[in-house]
């Protein structure tokens, strides 16, 4: 006999209290029933149940031995879900949260396409540059650049980076000079990227040691990065942009990239999703398509 459905067959006598009760419940014979058990139990060396012509008892082993079945045959019903999620056509909503111009510009196109692909998946996209809470905001998948803060709970996949530069227009660089290396960024007009009460460094990379910090001064504080650009080729200013923002830019010729000796300092941009036993194919695919399509729009 095969001893997972032996262990399904005493499960269900058990659950319902007598062998002729799971019998009908399962379409056996009940001398079938009888002899699953009788199976069990021989293989064991021990006795499962105690049975008289008027009821059946679990023995104290049985009990014990009762639950570790339950155990096995829902993980065998996990692992029979997961092969079939992995066969079928993912289907059902997908909710994403993502950064809002890192959202536009690089993750949406790369969603929308796996959209494209399965006409039963349903997309939510949010744009917003606030730090949600997956389990609270109802979020199957988000994605993260910077630094992980302590994530319980969370699962997080690294699925590209990118490179910041400092960058001006050609007007700008030709009225005011152009800065050749950190220490002369003091003396120049910047285009400062902020949030309310907030203003990101400047960040260069060092082999080995903190990255160097620069608290640049401007007038003009936004809080939207492709409005940052935007005034940087006005010729506003120099201003510290990620690269796959500023990269059709300046092949068109409207911002040049400085400090070509300095190494950029390197974003990571993470997928995060609640820990679980059983990870979505829908949410699966989606964090595969980005890993493999976002480095490419980032570079």
């Amino acid at each position: 006999m095969d001893r997972l459905t032996s262990m399904a067959v005493f499960v269900k006598a058990v659950d319902l209290g007598s062998f002729a009760a799971a019998a009908e419940a399962l379409d056996l014979l009940a001398p079938m029933v009888g002899k699953h058990v009788r199976f069990l139990e021989e293989r064991l060396g021990v006795r499962l149940i105690n049975r008289t012509t008027r009821r059946q008892s679990l023995t104290d082993f049985g009990r014990t031995y009762y639950d570790r079945c339950r155990v096995v045959l829902a993980e065998a019903e996990a692992a029979d879900a997961l092969a079939a999620d992995q066969l079928s056509e993912p289907r059902g909503r997908l909710r994403v949260t993502v950064p809002a111009l890192l959202g536009r510009r690089c993750v949406a196109p790369i969603l929308l396409e796996l959209a494209q692909q399965y006409p039963a998946l349903e997309l939510d996209l949010s744009f917003s540059d606030r730090i949600v809470d997956l389990a609270e905001g109802g979020y199957d998948l988000a994605i993260l650049t910077g630094d992980l803060a302590d994530k319980t709970g969370v699962i997080a996949r690294r699925i590209a980076r990118h490179r910041m530069l400092v960058c001006a227009s050609p007007s700008y660089l030709e009225t005011h000079g152009r800065p050749g290396q950190i220490e002369e960024l003091g003396r120049h007009h910047a285009v400062i990227y902020s949030r309310p009460g907030w203003v990101h460094p400047w960040l260069f990379a060092r082999e080995g040691q903190p990255p160097v910090e620069v608290v640049p001064s401007g007038r003009l504080r936004l809080d939207d990065l492709d409005a940052v650009a935007d005034a940087a080729i006005s010729g506003m200013g120099l201003a510290w942009l990620p690269s796959w923002l500023v990269r059709e830019r300046i092949q068109a010729g409207t911002l040049v990239p400085l400090l070509p000796d300095e190494p950029g300092y390197v974003f990571d941009n993470y997928a995060l999703w609640l820990q679980t036993p059983h990870l979505p194919r829908k949410v699966r695919l989606a964090v595969d398509a980005l890993a493999t399509a976002l480095p490419r729009l980032m570079a």
